[in-house]
């Protein structure tokens, strides 16, 4: 196939040590997009540090279809070699796909219609769609529901499905986003559609049919404990306005365009849970540095306070999404109220164990303080979401809805229309009574 000026499609394969599948899988993608995709297109091959022959299999491939390219890269991560393909490419759409072509092809067409036309900024698969036929087993099939239901829940997205392999962006969108995306594994794509969704940019989805490969090499269990992580780490970069999410709105973002609301309920017991670990286990730590310098009730206090301070901070931005300097001075103050009563019980439990049992040890007074101190942690969420954060949640839901008055009301604005003095010629086009 003769390569025209203007690449339409580049059309990324990621493999790694697929000397089985490779020629097959290749050859059929190629034959489909000869015979059922009219847009100029090229298949990118690329290979993540292969240690088998794939490589070989890439070139040679290369080397006899047209309109295949072989690229080699040094280290492993999927995410790794659609950075550097994508980053690179002159096409006007780029797409990646599974190099098991797990997905039914059929889905291409409309996978990259509205990318071509302008109409969407990304495009991916749904195998969650009520129309999508998908066939694996129940372990990935529970697994992949799970993880997706989280991530809608924790990071406040509405695609539905992160993880299948079959994707699509917009040159431009992708020059603008793939240097924010830090993950270089199978997190990339997740991490991408977050930021994209939240800087405001539109996604298309599309149901397909999709079918397990039972030899699969990917390890699930440890790409949910990975993907995990990084919801953590994007959660909190997002939280704390390290990703200039609004520069990209500002640049790309398409309008009138209401920002993420607050998580749900659910979301907010599932982030304020994740705080409440991380923050039992500094106490624990804490406590267990100072106990045997202060005793135990300095050492509890010293912990509580502490951990107490770091508490309110994280579950203000990250369980109930308030940002910005005002009111941090009140919330912090409130916190230490909640932080008094949750002192006070634990304190009081502490106080039970000396009466009852005065030589226990330092483990066993770590053991009733944690029980004590999880015990408190309900309480503290009622508090924080009802009283601490309840005002300003409102305010911020103002705050939201004058915004999206705004943009409405600028998207009806009329443009001025130019004076003569501004420099550009001024045509009259007279009407039909003037005619």
């Amino acid at each position: 196939m003769s390569q025209p000026t203007t690449l339409s499609l580049d059309i990324v394969v990621p493999v790694y040590n697929e000397q089985a599948t490779l020629d097959t899988s290749l050859r059929r993608l190629h034959a489909y997009l000869t015979d059922a995709v009219q847009a100029s297109w090229r298949i990118t091959i690329a290979d993540n540090a292969s240690t088998d022959e794939t490589p070989a299999i890439a070139d040679a491939l290369a080397a006899e279809l047209g309109g295949v390219a072989a690229v080699h890269l040094p280290l492993k991560g999927r995410g790794r070699a659609l950075k550097a393909v994508w980053g690179s490419s002159p096409a006007e759409v780029l797409v990646y796909l599974d190099e098991d072509l797990s997905t039914d092809l059929a889905a291409l067409p409309p996978l990259v219609a509205p990318l071509l036309s302008g109409h969407s900024d990304l495009a991916i698969g749904t195998r969650l769609g009520r129309s999508s036929r998908v066939t694996r087993g129940g372990k990935r099939e529970f697994i992949s529901r799970s993880y997706n239901l989280l991530l809608r829940r924790t990071m406040s997205v509405g695609f539905t499905d992160a993880q299948c392999g079959f994707k699509a962006i917009r040159r431009e969108v992708a020059e603008r986003l793939l240097p924010l995306v830090e993950d270089d594994g199978w997190f990339f794509d997740t991490e991408l559609l977050i930021l994209a969704e939240r800087a405001g940019l539109r996604i298309h989805e599309i149901p397909v049919d999709w079918v397990d490969d039972p030899h699969s090499s990917v390890d699930v269990v440890r790409t949910a404990r990975d993907d995990l992580r990084g919801m953590l780490r994007v959660g909190t970069n997002i939280a704390r306005g390290r990703i200039p999410l609004e520069a990209v709105y500002a640049e790309l973002g398409r309008r009138p365009f209401a920002p993420p609301t607050p998580p749900s309920f659910f979301g907010q017991v599932v982030r304020f849970a994740i705080v409440g670990v991380l923050s039992t286990a500094a106490y624990a730590l804490l406590y267990l540095l100072l106990s045997g310098v202060l005793g135990g009730q300095v050492a509890n206090f010293a912990a509580l306070l502490l951990t107490a301070v770091a508490n309110t901070w994280a579950n203000r931005r990250f369980t109930f999404g308030v940002r910005g300097r005002p009111g941090m001075v009140r919330h912090q103050f409130q916190g230490l109220v909640v932080f008094g009563i949750s002192w006070a019980l634990t304190g009081g439990s502490l106080a039970v164990l000396h009466a009852t049992a005065p030589g226990a040890s330092s483990r066993v007074e770590l053991i009733v303080l944690t029980v004590a101190n999880l015990a408190a942690t309900l309480l503290r969420f009622v508090l924080l979401r009802l009283w601490v954060f309840r005002a300003s949640r409102r305010a911020t839901a103002r705050g939201t809805a004058a915004r999206e008055a705004a943009d409405a009301a600028a998207s009806r604005e009329p443009r001025p229309v130019p004076s003569a003095s501004a420099g550009a010629a001024l045509v009259l086009t007279p009407n039909e009574t003037e005619k």
